[in-house]
């Protein structure tokens, strides 16, 4: 009986330890886990804390671009953009409807949006819960009415393309103001400049000696002798001929040799007489030069004397044109020994780039186009040209010129400029030289590799970004800037003016 009963009492003692020790050991455990819990917040209380205490007053918050913030995918400045951007395309919708109050009402909350996201703009920290949820909450309950208000999917969507082909129309147009403003600021002289030519013109007025000099130089013997390397330039810039002239003497083998022909309007003719009678020029202080000065009374834009230059100079048998916003950084002397092979036009091809070529400069619907010129003809470039004069006058290129001014009256044939007549004038004239001649695009393109422009002879600021302009581009002024005389005392009374 003992033994049975002994046998019957050990399965329940040891039933009962198996439970006690499970439970002990999950006490265990879970007081394991809520310790080591407890002491990392203990120990990141123990980090921070001296923080707060040894500035107290100082809270720092992380600097963040409003751009980076609406970009960001779980920012309030976001969903404010957002929501802003939905109600502005209400805002039309309910006008077209006549809802003038719901139309108030969502551009008053449009107008609280844009201001909390200027003045985060402005702090440079990221919106807070506290000053978005107001407004989050108004227009998500405007924009909720609206959607409520009779306005359908459709009509949502017909109104937003509507609307955005409106923006697209008035960046168009931005654009082409744009280029317009540009180009107007291109032509325009800036306020320096003009205070430069009125102390030289104040100069030629008033002074009789560098008149009588002017006088003693116009019939110089040096301005009709083919032996020398004649240069021609028309320009009204006072200070970009300047450049042209001293960065071709101080890149000459033989300065003494070089005669300059300046064209320019009545208007300034007084500027630049005194000014070149009056300075020498960098690398050639003993050199002695004549300039040739016309008042173009019979044409009003200069661009368009270049098509007279063998009327201009009838004695001479070749010269080397130059726009007033070139550098020369070669001798330029070997043009003139150049083979034109009987052409009148000696020029770099621009037509490495397809829009080069004749047929985006000309109207080819025109029969009188498409019939006489091949479209696929390389374009050139005007700036830097070599005019055999006595091959000019046998192929008659002005009036050649002549004919086309006369058929594009209408402007069928081209819009503007002096290109279009300059690539039909010389269609079947011009002799392509060496690139390394004549670098183009340094008024407009940011990207021309350095060294193109350190082989170069001729560099060309065309394009808008001239170098004597606030908006030209840096990297390409000091090139220019290096030929100006910064010491010249006209230049600097005129800085600080």
């Amino acid at each position: 009986m003992r033994r049975r009963a002994s046998d019957f009492r050990r399965p329940v003692r040891r039933r009962l330890s198996c439970w006690i020790w499970a439970l002990v050991l999950l006490s265990l455990i879970a007081g394991l886990v809520l310790f080591a819990v407890q002491q990392n917040y203990q120990d990141e209380d123990d980090v921070e804390q001296p923080v707060l205490e040894i500035h107290p007053r100082n809270v720092v918050h992380e600097s963040r671009n409003i751009t980076e913030e609406i970009l960001s995918a779980r920012s309030y400045a976001r969903q404010l953009a957002e929501q802003m951007a939905l109600a502005k395309a209400y805002v039309i919708i309910a006008k077209e409807h006549n809802n003038l109050h719901l139309a108030w009402e969502l551009s008053s909350k449009i107008r609280s949006c844009q201001f909390l996201l200027s003045k985060a703009a402005m702090r440079e920290q990221p919106i807070s819960l506290e000053e978005a949820e107001p407004i989050i909450k108004s227009l998500a309950a405007l924009i909720f009415k609206a959607q409520d208000a009779h306005y359908d999917i459709a009509t949502t969507m017909i109104t937003l393309k509507n609307f955005i082909q409106s923006l697209e129309d008035r960046a168009n147009a931005a654009t082409v103001q744009s280029t317009v403003f540009g180009q107007l600021v291109a032509e325009s002289l800036p306020k320096n400049l003009q205070c430069i030519d009125i102390k030289l013109t104040a100069d030629w007025l008033q002074s009789k000696s560098i008149q009588e000099l002017a006088k003693d130089r116009r019939n110089s013997a040096r301005l009709v002798d083919n032996n020398l390397y004649h240069f021609c330039i028309f320009s009204d810039n006072v200070l970009a001929v300047s450049v042209v002239i001293n960065s071709t003497i101080s890149n000459a083998e033989h300065p003494k040799q070089l005669v300059f022909h300046v064209v320019t309007n009545g208007v300034k003719y007084g500027a630049m007489q005194a000014w070149f009678l009056t300075n020498d020029f960098k690398g050639s202080h003993d050199t002695t030069f004549e300039q040739k000065f016309h008042n173009p009374k019979y044409i009003s834009l200069l661009n368009h004397l270049r098509f007279y230059i063998a009327e201009i100079y009838p004695q001479l048998e070749k010269v080397v044109f130059l726009d007033d916003d070139v550098v020369v950084q070669k001798d330029l002397t070997p043009l003139f020994s150049l083979d034109l092979h009987g052409n009148v036009n000696g020029a770099v091809e621009t037509c490495l780039e397809a829009f080069h070529r004749y047929y985006k400069y000309l109207n080819f619907s025109n029969p009188l186009i498409s019939t006489r010129v091949d479209p696929q003809a390389c374009g050139w470039a005007f700036g830097m040209n070599v005019f055999d004069l006595i091959a000019w006058k046998k192929a008659n290129v002005t009036t050649r010129y002549h004919y086309w001014q006369e058929q594009n009256t209408d402007k069928s044939l081209w819009k503007l400029g002096t290109l279009p007549p300059g690539l039909l004038a010389f269609y079947g004239l011009t002799e392509p030289l060496d690139r390394r001649w004549h670098v183009l695009g340094l008024g407009y393109d940011l990207n021309i590799d350095n060294r193109l422009i350190e082989t170069a002879a001729v560099i060309h600021f065309n394009g808008n970004m001239k170098p004597w302009l606030k908006l030209s581009i840096g990297r390409y002024r000091p090139l220019w800037e290096q030929y100006v005389n910064q010491t010249h005392r006209y230049l600097q009374d005129c800085a600080t003016s």
